[in-house]
């Protein structure tokens, strides 16, 4: 199947929050932040197949958990004179610092879950002693 959209060469603010699945707010807010640079019909923006690209690595970092602020140093660097080699040397140490921050996430989280699964177990333990109570006193 061809994705139509692989064929056109410009996009309006609906079509790709549509085909991106984000509000016409949050493009413009990426506009904002200098990630995006629609070319202006009248008050019309028209979005280039480089700003298509641009959007699908923005929601990509956003998804790494990326603040606007990385994406556009990445974009920047990529932008300069530095070339592709500072940008990729960034853009490795970036995704290193955000594997070790969700590495430490995730110990977290697994030790909040061993700490639930004990305090449920100490719990379930105290009730069933209750009933348990409940039912010698009854019987008895």
């Amino acid at each position: 199947m061809i994705d139509s959209n692989s064929e056109r060469s410009t996009f309006t603010i609906g079509e790709l929050a549509a085909e991106f699945e984000v509000t016409s707010r949050a493009l413009r807010l990426y506009e904002e932040e200098g990630l995006l640079e629609p070319a202006r019909v009248g008050t019309r923006r028209v979005y280039s197949e480089n700003n298509r690209t641009r959007l699908r690595l923005i929601l990509r970092g956003k998804r790494l958990g990326w603040s606007l602020c990385e994406i556009k140093e990445l974009f920047d660097l990529y932008d300069s004179s530095h070339g592709e080699e500072a940008q990729l040397e960034l853009m490795l140490d970036k995704l290193t610092q955000r594997r070790e921050t969700l590495e430490a996430q995730r110990r977290d989280i697994d030790h909040a879950l061993e700490e639930l699964d004990r305090i449920s177990t100490n719990a379930r333990d105290a009730l069933n002693g209750i009933r348990a109570s409940q039912t010698k006193l009854h019987q008895g």
